[in-house]
């Protein structure tokens, strides 16, 4: 009986179609791998080395409550426009290097859900 041309298609398609998806089952686990290395960066929080410094000006300290009054001008990493606003402070040393009515240079990033200044550093 003469092969007919279903029965080539049927051929061509095992021949072309096992190396194919071969190589696709090697290529998309590297492909996954990346994706999910590069999310997992993102979600890391930013290190104060990476976050630009804004400028501002202290108008309260809370040592008890670890916060600080900031007015400050445009927050670049957060889309933030200039405003009063009352921060947490990650490290409460920080708020023992400044004082009321100091200029500050700082970095603010978003720590579970609240805006947390994470670097102060008066300006000299």
């Amino acid at each position: 009986m003469p092969a007919t041309d279903t029965d080539n298609k049927a051929s061509y398609m095992k021949i072309f179609a096992a190396p194919a998806l071969l190589v696709l089952g090697f290529a998309l686990p590297g492909h996954a791998q990346q994706n999910t290395t590069d999310h997992n960066a993102h979600n890391n929080a930013a290190a104060p080395a990476t976050t630009a410094l804004s400028e501002g000006e202290v108008r309260k300290i809370d040592m008890d409550a670890k916060k600080i009054t900031l007015r400050h001008g445009p927050i670049a990493n957060l889309g933030m426009p200039p405003m009063t606003m009352v921060f947490q402070v990650k490290d409460p040393a920080l708020l023992a290097t400044v004082k009321t009515g100091d200029k500050v240079k700082f970095a603010v990033d978003k720590v579970e859900g609240a805006y947390t200044v994470i670097q102060l550093e008066p300006v000299k």
